[in-house]
């Protein structure tokens, strides 16, 4: 109808335009394209457009919040997604970012799963309190988010740990077995050999806490490391977003960050330590684990990730040619890794 009311007007206008040949096959062409167009809005949607629209509604239904909620005297911001009643993944990001590392991945997920991902205490837009006001010591990190997550009432849910999330999270893990569906492991060690010749310095630091050590590390907080940990070991670093070390330095660069985060480095030690625990742990309650890795990560070799079948036997390992930060150039991987091994787990 739209068509005949356009092509009626033209005729009873007043203009009069010659055409060649080929001047009136194009005109027949786009005005055939142009039917074909509106006929495809016009009709009735088809069971395959039905079903599209759809999963556009889901799409736009796991939308991302951004919330604060109250821990350990901190207030704790964290991105939220996905149906409440849906099974719950918490997801816990390292060093030096934020849950802006989960940005791409929370859509992913949060189409089928309540996706949670809070900044920890120092971490991102969660509060950073004095050193003199918070410890800031992994099992520190791990008490906030206890709290964090009896707050929000989690009952049960799978883990994803990276970098610094791991201990967090493995801590969690061990104080509520019950709890835990499943762990995603991405580049996220519980084993010695997993550890790269980079900790030498930091392990320098552990064994001798002098000031010389500790002002050594100061560089580990400049933008120079901060974005070289993401481009290393990627081959076309022109997938690595800038906004994603320029936010992670802002933060850092926050004043008296950089001895908070020296604090956290020198704290690493004590989950070293823990690794026999996190064994233990593994070796009791048998959980379901994913390990998805960058296998050019300069500080989380891949011999970590293979550590995991050792407690472990039914463990499934991925590795993906990229770094440390892998979800910056392969997220579309890893989410559909993830999302096959989440269907697995009990709700």
């Amino acid at each position: 109808m739209i068509i005949g009311i356009a092509i009626n007007r033209f005729y009873r206008s007043n203009i009069s335009i010659t055409f060649d040949k080929n001047e009136m096959k194009k005109i027949i062409q786009n005005l055939l394209i142009a039917i074909v167009t509106l006929a495809a809005v016009a009709l009735p949607a088809s069971a395959q457009n039905r079903k599209s629209l759809k999963n556009n509604i889901t799409m736009n239904t796991s939308a991302v919040s951004y919330k604060y909620i109250k821990a350990n005297e901190s207030n704790i911001f964290y991105r939220e997604a996905g149906a409440h009643n849906a099974p719950a993944v918490l997801l816990l990001h390292g060093y030096p970012t934020s849950s802006h590392m989960f940005r791409n991945l929370i859509p992913i997920l949060g189409m089928q799963y309540h996706v949670i991902a809070p900044d920890l205490p120092g971490f991102g837009y969660s509060d950073a309190p004095d050193r003199t006001a918070f410890t800031y010591t992994f099992d520190n990190l791990a008490k906030t988010m206890q709290l964090f997550i009896d707050q929000l009432g989690l009952k049960r849910f799978a883990v994803y740990v990276f970098d610094y999330g791991a201990p967090v999270g493995l801590r969690l893990a061990m104080n509520n077995p019950e709890k835990i569906t499943g762990i995603i492991s991405q580049n996220g060690n519980a084993y010695v050999e997993g550890l790269s010749t980079g900790w030498n310095p930091i392990q320098e630091y552990w064994e001798q806490p002098t000031q010389k050590n500790r002002d050594a590390l100061r560089e580990f907080t400049t933008l120079k490391t901060t974005k070289w940990q993401y481009e290393e070991g990627v081959e076309d670093q022109s997938k690595i977003a800038p906004e994603t070390y320029t936010l992670d330095q802002h933060f850092l660069d926050r004043p008296g960050m950089a001895d908070i985060q020296l604090d956290i480095l020198r704290d690493y030690r004590t989950n070293v330590a823990m690794y026999p625990q996190f064994h233990a742990y593994f070796k009791a309650h048998q959980p379901k684990l994913l390990a998805v890795w960058g296998n050019k990560d300069p500080y989380f070799l891949p011999a970590g990730a293979e550590a995991y079948k050792r407690d472990l036997p039914n463990a499934t390992v991925k590795f993906y040619n990229t770094g440390h930060f892998a979800l910056e150039t392969h997220v579309n991987e890893i989410g559909a890794d993830i999302l096959s091994f989440l269907a697995t787990l009990p709700k």
